[in-house]
């Protein structure tokens, strides 16, 4: 516990200090003005618009649990959820909320092969998603960049997508071939990542390994015995994109600026797979500063800092306050049910 609040307090004043700093440089006399003006009612929305998140993606862990033949309370695997993304918003690289996530589902009787093909699977979906979006997400934003830069940057968009399916598809057949490829790359990069030891080197080619038996056994899992948990998933995972992205527009919509809602899409693609890289609690410090010049493009600059300051209140803030909130309520009926099975077994 004295680890996660640690990483708490980082996360949150890093956050802070982004903020302040992003609001800092690009305030003026119309951010004021904005401020005056805003509709409060949009900001609203799109809070609830972010709690219903929480339920799509409730919804789609519930599809891939029924769909390998174990069924979880809804509003449990919504619990579940809650406490998973408020490890996630506190750990480095959002590490912690899948293994909580896994521990959950599997302290609700599902196997933990099978559990782990849940998690493993609703990651690989996201990542899935988020990939193969991004030269769409070039296209429509196209006109935001010089003609010569944005054919360039299409075509290598298309080609690590494409690069990525094809890995992806070859991962499941050849998974030892594709273990020897990431193996070659790992021992290449790893000393330029402070691994010098032979024991560390060592340590990330088995933890590879690992991450590559795990996505094969889970897919195939999927792919034998729960094709139609695997439909279900893709489509609550477009869903749960589109409402998470969405909730940019209404919050511009609340500082009187109107938006392409594909072109807010678009950039948030960007954002998603800027925010893979950080190693910092929550993403935080990359997501605010990574936002910037990115929502810089379509958003007038007075109000980029107050939009970066609402929209992570809704998709970080709110996920720390919800998830410690369930994660405190987690705690206590697990210290109530193991008490009453302490005293189940009194004389």
């Amino acid at each position: 516990m004295n680890r996660y609040k640690k990483w708490l307090i980082a996360s949150l004043f890093i956050s802070v200090a982004s903020i302040t700093l992003v609001t800092f440089l690009n305030f003026n006399s119309d951010t004021i003005e904005a401020l005056r003006k805003i509709k409060i009612e949009y900001i609203l929305v799109a809070g609830l618009f972010h709690v219903f998140s929480y339920f799509i993606w409730g919804a789609r862990t519930r599809a891939m649990c029924n769909a390998l033949g174990y069924k979880v309370n809804y509003l449990k695997i919504v619990e579940i959820i809650l406490s998973g993304v408020f490890v996630a918003g506190v750990t480095p690289s959002s590490a912690g909320g899948e293994p909580v996530r896994l521990s959950m589902l599997h302290m609700n009787r599902i196997p933990l092969g099978k559990a782990t093909a849940v998690i493993v699977g609703e990651r690989l979906l996201d990542a899935f998603l988020v990939s193969s979006s991004l030269p769409f997400a070039l296209y429509i934003m196209k006109d935001t960049l010089p003609s010569s830069k944005f054919n360039v940057a299409l075509l290598i968009a298309s080609l690590l997508a494409l690069m990525a399916l094809s890995f992806f598809i070859y991962g499941l057949w050849k998974p030892e071939k594709v273990k020897n490829i990431i193996r070659r790359i790992t021992g290449r990069i790893a000393p330029l990542l402070g691994k010098h030891t032979d024991a560390s080197i060592s340590h990330l080619m088995e933890k590879v390994d690992r991450e590559v038996d795990l996505f094969h056994e889970s897919i195939w899992i999927f792919i034998s015995v729960g094709k139609k948990g695997l439909l279900w998933g893709m489509f609550f995972t477009y869903l749960f994109w589109a409402v998470e992205f969405f909730l940019l527009v209404l919050i511009l919509a609340g500082l009187s600026q109107t938006t392409s809602i594909l072109t807010a899409f678009a950039a948030q693609v960007f954002l998603a797979l800027v925010m893979v890289i950080p190693a910092t609690p929550g993403a935080s410090r990359v997501a605010e500063l990574g936002a910037a010049p990115i929502f810089s493009v379509f958003i007038n600059a007075s109000i980029i800092g107050v939009t970066i300051i609402a929209w992570r209140a809704l998709t970080y803030y709110m996920n720390l306050l919800l998830g410690g909130l369930m994660s405190l309520k987690v705690i206590k009926d697990m210290d109530l049910i193991k008490k009453l099975t302490g005293d189940s077994t009194e004389p």
